[in-house]
Order: C-alpha cells, then structure tokens, then sequence
C-alpha cells in the first residue's frame, strides 16, 4: 500500500526584537533545516548585511559575522527581509495565518495544533516573550509544554521545536 504524501505548510518566520545574535544565527540554521521561505527579522533583531543597507558598514559587518557564527551559511540560503514593524496585515492578505509561539492563557498545546497551509511563526524577545498588542493581532497562540522547572526554552530552542512540530504536521 503506497505512503500517502503529506502536504508541507508553507512557513515564515517572524523574528521580533530578539536581542542575541548568536539566537538570530540559530534559528536561521534551524529554519534552514525545516525549509522555511523566509525570515522576517523586526523590531530591534540584529540582521545581517543586505543590499540597500542603511546602517555603518562596521556595525552590519559586526552584525553579519556573530549572526555567522551559529548560522554557518545558512543566512546565505534563507531569503529575509528585515522590516522596523512586522507586516501582519500584508502577511494575512497572502493567507498566512499569524501564530505566536508564547505562553497565554489562551495558548493551545503545539502537538493539538492543526497547523493550516501556510502559517507565519512569530517569536518574541528572549526576557519578555511577544507583547500583548502583538498577541492581541495573532491569529492563533501555540505553546509548548514545559516539564521542569524552568518556565520557558531557549527562543531558538522553541524555534526548532515549534517548526519540527509544524513542518511534519499530520
């Protein structure tokens, strides 16, 4: 009996105001990894060099070499676009639904989330997580579960984990 074939979600990934650039590395390897179509990086998220870069060549240079550091190349392989406010609206005009990875009291389980066809994955700062205005515009919020007694993972970490989740949705 032939494996039916799974349809692979379309996924973008929204990286707002996250500080370390060593996290941003990671998760562009990571998102490398699951296929992801983009990386838009917002707010204060460092972001390598681009084109049309506006910022001192020795801060995007500084920049681009740490976030290399844990990307390894993959920053090369994944299209991004950097953006000072995220482009929610234009994203649910294209049919991206907007899911916040973040612990709320109206979060579901990652593992009982039925992912949709195309689905744009925002991360928030490493300290305070995404703010209530922005969880206010999502359209879902995803968690994951936490057995120790720590209160969240790593944002890169949760990245990962979130994105195997969604990548191999059922």
């Amino acid at each position: 009996m032939a494996k039916m074939q799974q349809t692979t979600p379309k996924i973008i990934v929204i990286a707002h105001n996250i500080r370390s650039t060593h996290n941003v590395g990671a998760i562009f390897r990571t998102a490398e990894g699951f296929g992801v179509e983009k990386i838009i990086l917002s707010g204060y998220t460092p972001y390598p060099l681009l084109p049309t870069d506006s910022r001192l060549p020795h801060i995007s240079e500084k920049l681009t070499s740490q976030i290399h550091k844990t990307a390894l190349g993959a920053e090369e392989m994944v299209p991004f676009e950097y953006s000072e406010q995220i482009p929610l609206n234009s994203l649910k005009e294209s049919g991206y639904r907007i899911v916040a990875l973040e612990q709320n009291s109206r979060s579901i389980n990652l593992s009982d989330y039925e992912t949709p066809e195309k689905i744009a994955l925002l991360i928030g700062e490493e300290v305070h997580g995404i703010t209530d205005d922005l969880i206010a515009q999502c359209d879902d919020i995803i968690e994951i579960p936490m057995v120790g007694k720590k209160e969240s993972f790593n944002v890169s970490v949760a990245t990962g984990i979130a994105l195997y989740e969604l990548s191999t949705a059922r």
